[in-house]
């Protein structure tokens, strides 16, 4: 597997970010990974996060993870999801110009960075793919539900931070939406990362 480079991306207010690219040879799609809740832990580097990061650039994916602000080496502080808002939207700037204009640009969030992907809405973004999204830290549920671009859920089935049934509930009205429920697992994935991987590489 190719090593990842390290990157060092600067949010809109200046903060510097930490981030590393896994560059996919002749790549036809590229994805920004947002991490889970940086107060309880989540980084760049936690355990389903780091198996996307490999697995879907194996699956010929270019991919870009990054640390929320305040995160391990990223300079800043937690903001409350409003301000690693604009954290996703510096992250698919670098991507955008890592791989250039024709190449569709996917977020990919897991738990707080599913919700922080989903109130991201620029018009560079080709579809989302929300993994165990607790819908709690979302801008806009309304926009990014009315928006006609692809909305790929992967939820597990005993998950006790967020239920299958309360997501299918708060997204049943919205536009191009999917869904995956992985028999089994947990908000954590643990033991079933290769079925998510696999969910997210079909979708993007």
């Amino acid at each position: 597997m190719a090593a990842a480079e390290e990157r060092r991306i600067r949010s809109a207010d200046g903060v510097v970010l930490e981030a590393e690219l896994l560059t996919a040879e002749a790549a036809e799609v590229a994805a920004v990974l947002c991490h889970p809740h940086p107060q309880y832990g989540g980084s760049m580097r936690s355990g389903l996060l780091g198996d996307l990061f490999r697995g879907l650039h194996a699956a010929g994916i270019t991919c870009l993870r990054f640390n929320f602000r305040g995160v391990e080496r990223s300079e800043g502080a937690w903001g409350a999801g409003i301000a690693e808002q604009d954290d996703v939207v510096a992250a698919l700037d670098a991507l955008s110009t890592e791989v250039g204009a024709g190449v569709p640009l996917w977020l990919v969030g897991w738990s707080f960075g599913a919700d922080m992907a989903l109130s991201t809405r620029t018009p560079r973004i080709a579809g989302w793919c929300a993994i165990a999204p607790p819908l709690h830290f979302v801008a806009d549920l309304d926009g990014v539900g009315g928006d006609p671009r692809p909305k790929h859920f992967v939820l597990g089935e005993r998950d006790d931070v967020v239920s299958v049934d309360r997501v299918r509930d708060v997204t049943a009205s919205w536009r191009a939406t999917t869904v995956d429920v992985v028999p089994g697992a947990s908000h954590f994935f643990v033991g079933r990362s290769d079925a998510v991987v696999a969910a997210v590489a079909a979708r993007c």
